[in-house]
């Protein structure tokens, strides 16, 4: 019904000089065309969208409706900068506000730091390791492949001391991770190097970023957060 007033509405306009010529025929009938193609892709993505919203998709119950109005600015947001909602919003929009100010961090990591995003990328990854977060892995895997890690050096990161894959900048920031994730007891030597390449500024978006995957990887496992198997993913960026 609402194609059909629109598109009767279309039918019913007039343009300035002459009624009924060819040439406003002509665009009546391409903006007919244009606006059914854009209706029908809303048609049909809205219930899909919808549907993957009420799916379950960990221990919790699927986000009551109607939704929060944060959280349905945060997913306009989220589509509109290119990415899809993914599960962890799902289940973290339980609690809209911690789940605004939650994805706030990972779009400050993603989007705002002097530390080159292919080096935030490599420390995301090897967090996730080490918490052991397939939801994570899941995620950021094709962030790495963005970045331009291929599947070999993807695969040697969690050996990384035993592999020739990795520059001496990447090895101090492994070496940091490392150490930070497995308790944080960060020593001498290991700080000294991750200095020689990285600014103050650049330190503290490591360590920020370090922290705030491991507790969020923490968290895909004690909610049972699946990983996503359709292909939706967050928000990518640029590497």
């Amino acid at each position: 019904m609402l194609v059909h007033a629109i598109l009767t509405a279309l039918g019913n306009r007039r343009v300035s000089g002459r009624a009924g010529t060819a040439e406003q025929t002509g665009l009546i009938m391409r903006g007919r065309g244009s606006l059914c193609f854009a209706l029908l892709g809303f048609l049909v993505a809205a219930p899909i969208a919808l549907a993957q919203e009420q799916a379950p998709v960990s221990r919790l119950p699927p986000l009551p409706r109607p939704l929060d109005p944060i959280l349905q600015g945060m997913f306009e947001q989220r589509r509109a900068m290119g990415g899809a909602v993914i599960n962890l919003t799902l289940t973290t929009g339980h609690a809209p506000k911690f789940a605004r100010a939650s994805a706030a961090m990972a779009f400050a990591i993603r989007f705002d730091t002097s530390t080159p995003r292919r080096l935030i990328e490599l420390a995301i990854f090897r967090t996730a390791q080490i918490v052991g977060s397939d939801y994570e892995l899941n995620q950021h895997k094709p962030l790495m492949q963005m970045c331009g890690y291929g599947e070999q050096q993807i695969g040697e990161i969690a050996d990384w001391r035993r592999s020739s894959s990795f520059d001496d900048e990447q090895r101090a920031l492994l070496g940091y991770v490392e150490q930070m994730a497995h308790g944080g007891n960060v020593d001498d030597a290991t700080f000294a190097a991750l200095s020689r390449y990285f600014t103050p500024q650049q330190i503290v978006e490591i360590s920020y970023t370090v922290g705030t995957y491991y507790s969020t990887g923490l968290l895909t496992k004690a909610l049972r957060i699946e990983p996503e198997r359709d292909g939706r993913l967050t928000v990518p960026g640029k590497c």
